[in-house]
């Protein structure tokens, strides 16, 4: 069963072999037809070719060999423009099985381009198919040298095949073959093989039906053998084995020949108990089921029993009607045998037979010369052919290397010029870079001038404020307490709360102090101690249970105090989203170096999320972009309702260097 499914169309192509196979001849080529005209809007893929070649099979088989042409055409040129091998050479032995029965030297030019297209994709149990096929083209147009030579080629493919039913062919076509060439004890031996071959079908579970017909027609052939050695008890004998009621119920052309064998071999043992009517038996039968092959030999064998009999008038009739026949379906030795019977019976005409006999046989070994000829020119041909297209090749490939080495060195010549340019660039940037670095370092340097000014003058406040102003405050604080023991009520009520203003005014100019005296606030201080600290610190204000990861081997010291306030103040602000808004359980934080002194952030938590595109950035998420901007660096951050938070930086801490 096939299927083919549209992109664009919700149709299917279908072909289905039960239902297919129980329509009626007129009813299954209009159902192929159907197919035909589905399969021609379908675009070119190998599931249309193989379909194509399917249909192209089951014209055949309805005996619509012009249809099935056409089909196995539009195959081969599909496979053709889309270089399919396998399916081209699948179309040729389609178009050369067509022309089998019609055109004999047109199936033989098809099967050879075949055999030449499997052969180069080293299909060889298909080549043997394509010899085989052209050895039984070989073989009906009387060219038996030449079909032994084919058959010969392909049993030397198939040697290693597994294909026992091709290889029971090709055995008994050969022998066959030798037994036109009255090499009847080396047929025998491939009959033989062939029987062999049965048995390996047999074992690999083939078609049981399919392997009594094989056995029954080897039999027949070692039977046919053995008369023409004079062995007529061995071929009674076989023949009478196969003789049965479910043979003639169920093979009843087989069952017509083995009964017209048997026959005839009892006549030529001297035993003529039930020929006659054997012999019309199965002349009767082979009559109804139109058979005209088989008809001929029939007559002609009835017409030899005749002549044994002594009854010339009905040899003569039987005979004539055997001549007309086979003159008829162009059946070239059934003629000469019929009129060389003809010959010696009929006394009267015997000299006009004898005649026709001559003439028909000269006429037959200039077709069988002619044939030949045409075979062989076939060959050569089509050998010629290649050698033209080897040429053609060859000399396309020296264009084709020719054309390669110009493009290379237009190429060469295109790359030497933009390396060129390029260097030049380089240079021109690696001079802008020194110059900018010059600048840089004087900019560090009056920042450095600048901060030492500014640290002595904090220096400087700090140390006033301690020594100056707290002292000075102090002692008020200290007189206002000895005032203090004054005993009305309302003055010790109003000191009290001056000696509180002042030790607020006391604790507010000590933290200035400290803090202006302190320098900057990672100096002295680790960087990894201080964010331990800070997300330590959520345990007692936060429901959140945070977990701090980083890479422990990396030295904060040698990065500059602006990487580390920022990212400090990222983290800081981002944990107190995560507080306010979140609704988070957990919620990790990890700094890892990556290469290239990158250093990335990132914050993920479990909270309750939002929607990036529906919620305006606040003011802390701003705070942070704009840290991370300051930076030259990444900032990036991913959220979906119900899903979570997470807040990625990336920066190269040596950017600002």
């Amino acid at each position: 069963m096939f299927f083919i499914f549209s992109c664009k169309k919700s149709t299917t192509v279908l072909f289905d072999k039960s239902h297919f196979d129980g329509l009626s001849g007129n009813r299954k080529e209009k159902y192929l037809d159907s197919l035909v005209g589905s399969l021609k809007s379908k675009k070119n893929d190998a599931t249309v070719r193989d379909i194509y070649l399917k249909i192209a099979a089951e014209y055949y088989y309805i005996n619509n060999p012009k249809k099935s042409l056409d089909v196995s055409l539009k195959s081969l040129q599909l496979s053709k423009d889309s270089n399919d091998s396998i399916r081209i050479a699948k179309s040729l032995y389609y178009v050369g099985d067509c022309y089998e029965n019609s055109k004999k030297d047109t199936a033989y030019f098809y099967y050879l381009k075949a055999q030449k297209v499997y052969e180069k994709i080293q299909d060889n149990d298909n080549v043997g198919r394509m010899l085989f096929n052209k050895a039984y083209v070989l073989f009906y147009d009387g060219n038996y040298v030449e079909c032994e030579v084919e058959i010969s080629k392909a049993l030397q493919y198939l040697k290693k095949s597994t294909n026992h039913q091709l290889i029971y062919s090709c055995n008994t076509l050969m022998g066959n073959c030798l037994e036109k060439l009255v090499n009847y004890d080396k047929a025998l031996w491939y009959h033989k093989m062939a029987l062999s071959d049965l048995e390996k079908m047999k074992i690999n579970d083939n078609d049981k039906n399919e392997i009594n017909n094989y056995n029954v027609t080897s039999i027949i052939n070692i039977c046919n053998l053995h008369d023409l050695k004079g062995e007529f008890p061995k071929s009674i004998k076989k023949l009478q084995a196969l003789l049965s009621e479910e043979l003639k119920k169920k093979w009843t052309r087989l069952y017509a020949n083995v009964l017209s064998n048997l026959a005839y071999s009892k006549m030529r043992n001297g035993d003529y108990e039930n020929v006659e009517s054997m012999f019309f038996e199965s002349l009767k039968i082979v009559d109804s089921i139109g058979i005209e092959p088989d008809i001929l030999y029939k007559k002609i064998h009835i017409g030899e029993y005749f002549l044994t009999q002594k009854d010339t008038i009905k040899s003569i009739e039987s005979l004539k009607e055997a001549n007309q026949l086979a003159i008829k379906i162009k059946s070239s030795n059934e003629i000469l045998t019929s009129l060389k019977l003809l010959s010696k019976i009929d006394k009267k005409k015997s000299l006009f037979y004898t005649n026709e006999y001559i003439k028909v046989s000269d006429s037959i070994n200039i077709v069988q010369k002619n044939t030949h000829n045409k075979y062989a020119r076939i060959e050569y041909e089509t050998s010629r052919i290649e050698d033209e297209n080897k040429v053609l090749t060859k000399k396309n490939f020296y264009i084709l290397i020719i054309s390669f080495g110009l493009i290379l060195l237009l190429v060469t010549i295109i790359v030497m010029r933009y390396l060129k340019y390029k260097n030049k660039k380089l240079q021109f940037l690696k001079k802008q870079q020194e110059a900018n670095e010059e600048i840089y370092q004087l900019l560090t340097e009056q920042h450095e001038k600048i901060n030492v000014a500014k640290e002595n003058e904090k220096a400087k406040i700090a140390k006033e404020l301690h020594d100056g102003v707290m002292n000075k405050i102090y002692g008020v604080r200290m007189n206002l307490g000895f005032f203090n023991s004054k005993i009305d009520a309302k003055i010790i009520e109003k000191r009290k709360e001056y000696i509180f203003e002042l030790q607020n005014i006391e604790n507010e100019i000590r933290t200035i102090s400290h803090d202006l005296s302190r320098g900057s606030f990672f100096e002295g201080n680790d960087f990894n101690v201080l964010l331990s600290s800070l997300i330590e610190n959520q345990k007692d204000i936060s429901s959140t249970q945070f977990k701090y990861l980083n890479d422990e081997t990396f030295a904060w010291a040698t990065i500059q105090n602006i990487y580390k306030i920022n990212l400090y103040r990222i983290i800081q602000e981002a944990i107190l989203n995560i507080n306010k808004y979140a609704n988070a359980k957990n919620c990790e934080i990890r700094i890892q170096k990556k290469k290239d002194n990158l250093l990335k952030l990132s914050i993920t938590d479990d909270g309750d999320g939002f929607d990036l595109k529906k919620k305006n950035n606040g003011i802390g998420l701003s705070n942070m972009k704009e840290r991370a901007n300051s930076l030259k660096g990444q900032f990036n951050i991913e959220s979906k309702i119900g899903e979570g938070t997470k807040i990625e930086v990336m920066f190269n801490f040596q950017t600002l260097s």
